[in-house]
C-alpha cells in the first residue's frame, strides 16, 4: 500500500503542479488579471473551502478515505479541465472555487487512510517525508513536463489535458487503493457525523501543542499562498524574459526549487521524528523573512528568482511537512481526518484574512509593499514558534511536537 499511495503522490504532483505552472501564467498573461484579482480569487477559493473542509473531513471519517480521495480527483480534474475554456474573471473566479472544494475532500483523508492502512506509528513519519519530497519530485516532472506542452502547443490546451488526466487518475485511487483498516458507520450516519466532529474539537482544544501549529499555520499560509500568486507578475515586473516564452522560465525557477525542497527534506527526515521541529519550523519562517524582503526588493529579476527558490525551497515544503506530522501525531484514528481537516481550515482562513489584507495593500499601494507585508507574517510565525512555552512542547513521545 505504500507504495501505491507513493506513485499516487507522485502523479497528482506531476499534473497539479505542472497544470499550476501553465495556469498561473495564463491568468496573468491571457486572461489579463490584475495582482488584486490575482489574490482575491485566492481569497474568495479559500472561504469556499473553509465551509466544507471539516464536513468533507468528517464525511472521511465516518463514510470512506478512500471513496473522498476519488471525489477528490473528479472534481479536481473538472475544475483544472474548466478553467482552460475560460477566460472572464467571474468565470476563472469559479472554476478556482471548485478546485479548491476539491482539495477539502482530499486534505486529512490521504494522510488518514496510509496511517490506518501501514498501521505502524514508528514509520508513518518517515513515509510521510517520503510523500512529501514524492510530491516535490512529481511537481518538478510536471514542471518540466506540462510547461515544455504549453511551449510546443498552447497554454489553454496543456491546461485542458491536464484536467482531463487528473479525473482520470480517479480510477488509480478506485482500483489500486485498499481501506483495511476503517471500519465505516453503517447507521445513524448523521449523528456519527456530529459525535466525530465534537470528539475532533475536543482533542484539539485539550492539545496546546496542536493550537500552537494551527497558529503558526494560519499565518505562514497565508504569507505563501498570497506570495505564491504575486510571483509571478513581480518577476515579469523586474524584467523576467517573454520569450520564447515565459512559461520556459517559470519552469526552470520551479524545477530549482523543487530540487532544494527535496534535498532539504531528504536532509532534515530524521530530525522530524525528534525534539527540533519547533526551532526547525521558526527558522524555515525566518528564511521567509528574508525571501520576501529580497524578492519585494531585487533589482533585477535574478534576485528575484533567488527569493523564489528560496520560498518554494525551503519554508513551503519545511512548514507543510511539519504541521502534517505535527498534528498526526497528536490525533487518534477515529477523528485522524476530521483534524486534519481542522489544520487545513487553518490554511483556508489564513488565505482568506491574510490574503485580503495583502490584495488591499497591492490594490492601494505597491507591489513591493505587499510582498513586505507577507515579511511580516513570516517574522510572527517565528517569533510564535520561538516563544517561551515552546520548548516544553517539544519534550514527550519522541514524536513532532
Amino acid at each position: 500500500m505504500v507504495t501505491v499511495y507513493l506513485r499516487w503522490t507522485w502523479l497528482r504532483a506531476v499534473l497539479h503542479n505542472g497544470w499550476w505552472l501553465v495556469t498561473s501564467v495564463y491568468l496573468v498573461v491571457d486572461a489579463g488579471l490584475s495582482p488584486a484579482q490575482l489574490v482575491l480569487i485566492g481569497s474568495v477559493q479559500s472561504a469556499f473551502a473553509l465551509l466544507l473542509e471539516v464536513p468533507a473531513g468528517v464525511v472521511a471519517d465516518t463514510i470512506s478515505r478512500k471513496w473522498s480521495l476519488v471525489i477528490s480527483q473528479v472534481l479536481m480534474g473538472t475544475a483544472m479541465l474548466a478553467t482552460g475554456l475560460s477566460e472572464s474573471f467571474p468565470a476563472l473566479l469559479a472554476t478556482q472555487v471548485l478546485w479548491g472544494i476539491s482539495w477539502t475532500f482530499a486534505s486529512g483523508s490521504d494522510v488518514a487512510l496510509i496511517t490506518d492502512e501501514l498501521d505502524d506509528p514508528g514509520r508513518i513519519n518517515l513515509v510521510l517525508a517520503r510523500a512529501a519530497r514524492a510530491q516535490l519530485t512529481g511537481a518538478a516532472t510536471g514542471l518540466v513536463g506540462l510547461g515544455l506542452l504549453a511551449w510546443a502547443t498552447r497554454r489553454d490546451v496543456t491546461i485542458v489535458i491536464a484536467g482531463a488526466a487528473m479525473m482520470a487518475l480517479a480510477l488509480y485511487v478506485g482500483l489500486r487503493f485498499t481501506e483495511h483498516n476503517f471500519v465505516p458507520t453503517r447507521t445513524a450516519r448523521w449523528s456519527a457525523s456530529w459525535g466525530t466532529f465534537r470528539r475532533g474539537v475536543t482533542l484539539v482544544r485539550r492539545s496546546r501543542a496542536i493550537l500552537l501549529i494551527f497558529a503558526a499555520t494560519f499565518l505562514v499560509n497565508g504569507a505563501s499562498d498570497a506570495a505564491g500568486r504575486l510571483t509571478q507578475k513581480q518577476l515579469l515586473d523586474l524584467g523576467m524574459p517573454t520569450a520564447p516564452d515565459p512559461v520556459i522560465w517559470f519552469t526552470a525557477l520551479g524545477v530549482a526549487g523543487l530540487v532544494v525542497g527535496a534535498v532539504v527534506l531528504r536532509l532534515v527526515a530524521r530530525r522530524l521524528n525528534g525534539t527540533h521541529a519547533g526551532i526547525d519550523y521558526a527558522l524555515a519562517a525566518v528564511v521567509g523573512v528574508f525571501a520576501m524582503l529580497l524578492l519585494a526588493f531585487a533589482w533585477d529579476p535574478l534576485v528575484g528568482a533567488v527569493a523564489v527558490v528560496l520560498l518554494n525551497g525551503i519554508v513551503t515544503p519545511l512548514t507543510r511537512v511539519i504541521s502534517t506530522i505535527w498534528v498526526n501525531a497528536r490525533t487518534t484514528a477515529d477523528v485522524r481526518a476530521t483534524t486534519h481537516s481542522f489544520l487545513a481550515q487553518l490554511e483556508y482562513l489564513g488565505e482568506i484574512v491574510c490574503g485580503l489584507a495583502v490584495s488591499a495593500i497591492a490594490g492601494l499601494t505597491t507591489l513591493p509593499l505587499a510582498l513586505t507585508a507577507c515579511a511580516v507574517l513570516f517574522a510572527a510565525t517565528a517569533v510564535l514558534m520561538r516563544s517561551p512555552g515552546d520548548r516544553r512542547l517539544a519534550r514527550g513521545r519522541g514524536h513532532v511536537q
